[in-house]
């Protein structure tokens, strides 16, 4: 088996034709760093060539599937980053190039012809949604929680899978909101699968599992490979192109710059607490000036 820093993956002994990804920072919620992406790739062109794999279940160590991207570093340290710069005049395609080969990355759970189950207990959010979401099917225990909270400020899901998993008006819904739903709502939405109690989460992906993997697997990968060209004509690779642009233009807006300095000056958690509170963020000029105190603040600190 490949060995990676973030992850594992096996195929199961007990159950033929069953691999397992597990994202592995349980200490950290299992949070995206630099290497996560790759070694997600890396891991499921691993199964890909493997042919006695015929579904992956990809799942999280610990108490959740994914909290999203490992932000508190690079929210509150003052130092610049790929997808954070502070110089001007800021260099969009710079950031596009870092965040679209994570959500190429992702994707490689969407495009690879082994149907991929994610298995979610806890929480998947933010960017953890985008994984799960990249996944063909989603199982999730009744209580575990899902959302992109990011979407009020400072965010934007690259992979744009919520409206084609969800239609329109429930996917606006979420956007404008940053809301996070339960398992129990994702399935009743059509975005979850299926929906059980934590305890039987196990059972019942260990049953859908076992089932897709008794199909041979040039029969998965074609009908997966229509499902997925529908996708296509849609225009989900355009979608995702816009999605990745707006996440940039959200970090490095007055909005998004407003956020990071208060993350800067106040912590990141308070931050995130008046970002998912409902209380109005600053925008415009009144972010500016909010911008402008907080440098001063950080310069005599």
């Amino acid at each position: 088996m490949p060995e990676f820093s973030t992850l594992r993956i096996d195929a199961l002994t007990d159950r033929p034709r069953v691999a397992r990804l597990l994202l592995n920072r349980p200490e950290r919620l299992n949070a995206i760093n630099g290497d996560m992406p790759r070694e997600i790739r890396a891991a499921v062109e691993w199964a890909q060539a493997n042919d006695d794999i015929h579904v992956i279940v990809v799942e999280g160590a610990g108490k959740g599937f994914c909290g999203g991207y490992d932000l508190q570093g690079s929210a509150e340290q003052l130092h610049e980053h790929p997808c954070q710069q502070e110089s001007q005049p800021w260099d969009p395609m710079r950031d596009y190039a870092y965040m679209k080969r994570n959500t190429e990355d992702f994707m490689s759970l969407w495009r690879c012809s082994k149907p991929t189950i994610a298995k979610v207990h806890g929480h998947a959010v933010a960017g953890g949604s985008d994984i799960a979401l990249c996944c063909d099917l989603l199982v999730m225990a009744e209580d575990a929680r899902i959302g992109y909270m990011p979407t009020r400020v400072w965010g934007c899901p690259t992979t744009a899978m919520w409206t084609y998993r969800l239609g329109a008006m429930r996917a606006k819904q979420l956007m404008f909101t940053g809301d996070l739903i339960n398992g129990r709502q994702a399935a009743d939405w059509g975005l979850a699968t299926s929906a059980v109690p934590a305890a039987q989460l196990d059972a019942e992906v260990d049953r859908l599992a076992d089932r897709i993997a008794g199909v041979p697997n040039g029969h998965l990968a074609m009908h997966k490979m229509v499902v997925n060209q529908v996708m296509l004509t849609m225009g989900l690779e355009q979608t995702q192109m816009m999605a990745t642009v707006f996440d940039g233009i959200t970090r490095h807006n007055p909005e998004g710059l407003w956020f990071r300095r208060h993350a800067q000056t106040e912590g990141f958690k308070s931050a995130v607490a008046w970002r998912d509170s409902g209380r109005p963020i600053p925008e415009g000029d009144e972010a500016r000036v909010l911008i402008r105190e907080m440098d001063e603040k950080l310069k005599k600190s």
